[in-house]
Protein backbone atom coordinates (compact mmCIF):
# COMPACT_ATOMS: atom_id res chain seq x y z
CA UNK A 1 0.00 0.00 0.00
CA UNK A 2 0.85 3.90 -0.82
CA UNK A 3 0.45 6.25 2.00
CA UNK A 4 0.12 9.88 1.46
CA UNK A 5 0.53 12.75 3.62
CA UNK A 6 -0.48 16.24 3.01
CA UNK A 7 0.50 19.44 4.86
CA UNK A 8 0.61 22.97 4.86
CA UNK A 9 -3.16 23.85 4.28
CA UNK A 10 -4.61 26.68 6.83
CA UNK A 11 -5.93 30.06 6.78
CA UNK A 12 -5.39 32.79 4.20
CA UNK A 13 -6.97 36.16 2.95
CA UNK A 14 -7.66 36.80 -0.22
CA UNK A 15 -4.74 37.80 -2.64
CA UNK A 16 -2.38 35.84 -0.53
CA UNK A 17 -0.42 32.44 -0.50
CA UNK A 18 -0.64 29.06 0.69
CA UNK A 19 1.93 26.03 -0.04
CA UNK A 20 0.60 22.46 0.15
CA UNK A 21 3.03 19.19 0.49
CA UNK A 22 2.42 15.85 -0.02
CA UNK A 23 5.06 12.93 0.69
CA UNK A 24 4.35 9.39 -0.36
CA UNK A 25 5.90 6.49 1.13
CA UNK A 26 5.07 2.50 1.30
CA UNK A 27 5.09 -0.11 -1.29
CA UNK A 28 6.37 2.07 -4.42
CA UNK A 29 8.15 0.93 -7.27
CA UNK A 30 7.30 3.81 -9.68
CA UNK A 31 4.80 7.08 -9.21
CA UNK A 32 3.84 8.06 -12.42
CA UNK A 33 1.03 10.69 -11.84
CA UNK A 34 0.97 13.12 -8.64
CA UNK A 35 -2.04 15.16 -8.08
CA UNK A 36 -3.84 17.68 -6.14
CA UNK A 37 -7.52 17.70 -5.90
CA UNK A 38 -9.89 19.22 -3.71
CA UNK A 39 -13.58 18.72 -2.61
CA UNK A 40 -16.02 21.39 -0.57
CA UNK A 41 -18.92 20.18 1.32
CA UNK A 42 -21.60 18.76 -0.81
CA UNK A 43 -19.68 19.21 -4.17
CA UNK A 44 -18.33 16.32 -5.99
CA UNK A 45 -14.25 16.18 -5.40
CA UNK A 46 -12.60 18.20 -8.59
CA UNK A 47 -9.54 18.61 -10.29
CA UNK A 48 -6.73 21.08 -9.75
CA UNK A 49 -3.46 19.95 -10.85
CA UNK A 50 -1.44 17.33 -11.91
CA UNK A 51 2.09 16.37 -12.49
CA UNK A 52 3.72 13.41 -14.90
CA UNK A 53 6.81 11.76 -13.86
CA UNK A 54 8.17 13.46 -16.98
CA UNK A 55 7.06 16.68 -15.99
CA UNK A 56 4.46 16.86 -18.01
CA UNK A 57 1.28 19.29 -16.15
CA UNK A 58 -2.42 19.76 -16.10
CA UNK A 59 -4.40 22.62 -14.09
CA UNK A 60 -8.39 23.32 -14.27
CA UNK A 61 -9.06 26.65 -15.65
CA UNK A 62 -10.15 27.72 -12.09
CA UNK A 63 -6.68 27.80 -11.13
CA UNK A 64 -4.46 28.56 -13.81
CA UNK A 65 -2.08 31.12 -13.60
CA UNK A 66 -2.12 31.10 -10.25
CA UNK A 67 -1.33 27.94 -8.77
CA UNK A 68 1.85 26.02 -9.51
CA UNK A 69 2.25 21.65 -9.14
CA UNK A 70 5.99 20.60 -8.73
CA UNK A 71 7.75 17.34 -7.50
CA UNK A 72 10.64 15.92 -6.72
CA UNK A 73 10.96 12.22 -7.99
CA UNK A 74 13.81 10.92 -5.81
CA UNK A 75 12.05 12.22 -2.92
CA UNK A 76 8.16 10.89 -3.34
CA UNK A 77 6.74 14.50 -2.63
CA UNK A 78 4.29 17.27 -4.50
CA UNK A 79 4.15 20.70 -4.12
CA UNK A 80 1.18 22.77 -4.87
CA UNK A 81 1.82 26.57 -4.95
CA UNK A 82 -1.70 28.47 -4.71
CA UNK A 83 -1.09 32.21 -5.48
CA UNK A 84 -3.52 34.91 -5.39
CA UNK A 85 -6.03 32.77 -3.31
CA UNK A 86 -9.83 34.00 -4.41
CA UNK A 87 -12.54 33.04 -1.42
CA UNK A 88 -14.03 30.17 -4.25
CA UNK A 89 -10.58 27.95 -3.31
CA UNK A 90 -11.68 27.27 -0.09
CA UNK A 91 -11.95 23.65 0.13
CA UNK A 92 -10.57 20.14 1.63
CA UNK A 93 -7.54 19.58 -0.62
CA UNK A 94 -6.47 15.94 -1.24
CA UNK A 95 -2.91 14.59 -2.75
CA UNK A 96 -2.92 11.64 -5.17
CA UNK A 97 -0.45 8.98 -6.01
CA UNK A 98 -1.00 6.78 -9.34
CA UNK A 99 1.51 4.02 -10.26
CA UNK A 100 2.92 0.86 -9.42
CA UNK A 101 3.86 -0.99 -6.10
CA UNK A 102 6.80 -3.62 -6.25
CA UNK A 103 5.30 -6.25 -7.56
CA UNK A 104 4.13 -4.36 -10.69
CA UNK A 105 0.46 -3.99 -9.54
CA UNK A 106 -1.22 -0.80 -10.05
CA UNK A 107 -1.96 1.59 -7.15
CA UNK A 108 -4.09 4.79 -7.06
CA UNK A 109 -3.84 6.25 -3.37
CA UNK A 110 -5.55 9.20 -1.80
CA UNK A 111 -4.14 11.36 1.42
CA UNK A 112 -6.58 12.59 4.25
CA UNK A 113 -6.62 15.54 2.81
CA UNK A 114 -5.66 19.11 4.46
CA UNK A 115 -8.53 22.13 4.86
CA UNK A 116 -7.67 25.49 2.79
CA UNK A 117 -9.80 28.32 3.97
CA UNK A 118 -9.38 31.74 1.82
CA UNK A 119 -11.51 34.67 3.61
CA UNK A 120 -12.47 37.86 1.80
Amino acid sequence: QVQLVESGGGLAQAGGSLKLSCVASGDIFIINDMGWYRQVPGKQREFVATISSGGGINYSDAVKGRFAISRDNAKNTVELQMNSLKPEDTAVYYCRAVGLSRDYRGNDAWGRGTQVTVTS
